[in-house]
């Protein structure tokens, strides 16, 4: 496969981030919804209409910079409201809302990587239709993997803080949860610094490694 530049991995990208960030919040407030707290229901959240879960900058603006200056696509989206009060048993359920995010995107990196598999089967019929399913697959692996990834580092309020928050015992998680306000000043630190990227790449490198297709993606964005 020929490696992509910078703005046709810009464009192969936008489709799959959109759909990685709308499903991942979506399936917060299912779950949350299933569990007993409707608000992000009432609200219009659990949808997959991405322009209910984006946020101008950290969906558009921070990721396209980082990636351009650092190699590493990094974001967020609007957080889907979850009322703790709600749910039928608040600690667990929260870890359960919590861990639907990535779970989500698990399933879609497995989704996308089959479709890299039917894009290499119709590759010597018609390349004009095999190379467009070949390329976003590769991206919609690799985008969801990274989110998946990232959301698991066990630090408020990314998904993975939320569980080790619901896991601790009650006076622990409250130390733990008054770190939040300073999550994402860590991230943005452990981000520039390089040592964000030096810890998960690995993690993503060897995820992707038991998905379909992951050769190809490899081959786009590893080497």
């Amino acid at each position: 496969m020929q490696a992509l530049n910078h703005m046709q991995l810009l464009a192969v990208l936008a489709v799959p981030v959109l759909l990685a960030i709308t499903v991942h919040e979506a399936a917060h407030g299912w779950v949350a919804n299933k569990l007993g707290d409707h608000t992000a229901l009432r609200l219009g959240r659990v949808t997959f209409n991405p322009l209910r879960h984006v946020d101008l900058v950290g969906t558009l603006l921070v990721p396209a910079l980082a990636f351009f200056f650092t190699g590493f696509l990094f974001g967020w989206a609007k957080p889907v409201p979850v009322n703790w009060r709600n749910l039928h048993h608040p600690r667990r359920d929260m870890a359960l809302v919590a861990v639907a995010g990535p779970g989500a995107n698990l399933i879609m990196a497995l989704a996308w990587g089959l479709i890299i598999q039917a894009g290499l089967l119709l590759y010597p019929v018609s390349q004009w239709i095999a190379l467009p399913l070949i390329y976003t697959g590769a991206a919609g692996v690799l985008i969801n993997v990274f989110l998946m990834v990232l959301n698991l580092v066990p630090l408020l309020p990314l998904d993975g803080g939320r569980v080790l928050n619901s896991l601790l015992p009650p006076r622990l998680a409250y130390l733990f949860s008054r770190l939040e306000p300073f999550g994402f000043i860590i991230l943005l630190i452990l981000l520039v610094t390089g040592l964000l990227g030096t810890i998960l790449i690995p993690v993503v490198h060897w995820t992707i490694g038991l998905l379909p297709g992951s050769g190809i993606v490899k081959e786009l964005f590893f080497v």
